[in-house]
């Protein structure tokens, strides 16, 4: 090596920057990155035969649960809605009847709901596949900041399937298959259509919640800036509550229950990028 290469390789290694580690070709970067999907898809194949398997605990204990008086937020709120004197909030007291209106309905969502529940259980190994394919495209000292990406991605994002489960999902499902036009009509609910409404709001949910992880990545890149989340903010927080009005019943507590966590996470997003940005302002002032 040279001395005009040591001398740079020190700068490198003081500005905080990695070193080369052999350049890959375009070839050989699809080659990784095919190992990483294959990596993925084989942890959601295993969880989703498990998932399969456990058929009976998978419709009976999850999928179908929420549609019950005795699922735990129903009696919760059904306990606090008499404590306040109130029956807004007692929620799905008569169970919800399904009907499966083609003979390979129940069959088909068997395999749905078995490829969704290994798509959410393996979450935390797919973020780890995606983390390592990123990872030697790093700095060093991005790396070290970063480190804790996978642990907190998959926190937030389990933290959202569960915010998503247990609260929006009962409140969206008393609310829409309660509702009426016309007395006329008479509610059949397709057991196709309310398994849809589940895992898409739960899927929703947990991707909400990976607001602050949207925000430090599009800060790190300049794309976002916390003065474009300020500007934007009573905008934001007025579509946050009428996303918040839609899928709950039609009372100010359940509304704000559900407003208050999406508030807090666009807050977050706000406070990270402001963090992100500042660094990158110090770092180029330095440079």
């Amino acid at each position: 090596m040279s001395d005009g290469e040591n001398r740079e390789e020190q700068t490198t290694k003081k500005k905080g920057k990695k070193l080369p580690q052999g350049e890959m070709s375009f070839l050989e970067h699809l080659e990784e990155l095919r190992w990483h999907i294959i990596k993925s898809v084989l942890a959601v194949a295993i969880f989703a035969i498990g998932a399969f398997i456990l058929k009976d605990f998978i419709f009976n204990e999850i999928i179908f649960k929420p549609k019950m008086p005795e699922f735990w937020t129903n009696r919760m709120l059904a306990k606090f809605g008499e404590f306040i004197g109130t029956d807004t909030l007692k929620i799905n007291q008569n169970p919800l009847k399904l009907i499966a209106l083609q003979m390979s309905d129940q069959f088909m969502l068997h395999f749905t709901v078995a490829a969704v529940a290994g798509l959410i259980l393996a979450a935390p190994v797919v973020f780890y596949q995606i983390w390592s394919f990123i990872k030697p495209a790093l700095y060093d000292k991005e790396r070290k900041h970063a480190s804790g990406a996978v642990f907190f991605t998959s926190l937030l994002f389990l933290m959202g399937i569960l915010f998503g489960y247990f609260l929006i999902v009962p409140l969206s499902i008393d609310f829409l298959s309660t509702y009426s036009v016309s007395p006329e009509v008479e509610n059949q609910i397709n057991m196709r259509s309310y398994i849809s409404t589940v895992t898409s709001i739960t899927f929703a949910s947990g991707f909400i919640f990976l607001l602050p992880i949207f925000s430090y990545f599009l800060s790190k890149v300049g794309i976002l800036t916390p003065k474009f989340l300020r500007s934007y903010r009573r905008h934001s927080y007025v579509v946050l509550l009428l996303v918040a009005a839609i899928i709950t019943p039609p009372d100010v507590f359940s509304q704000i229950m559900v407003a208050i966590p999406l508030v807090f996470l666009y807050e977050a997003s706000i406070f990270i990028s402001y963090v992100v940005v500042k660094k990158r302002e110090k770092r180029l002032a330095e440079s």
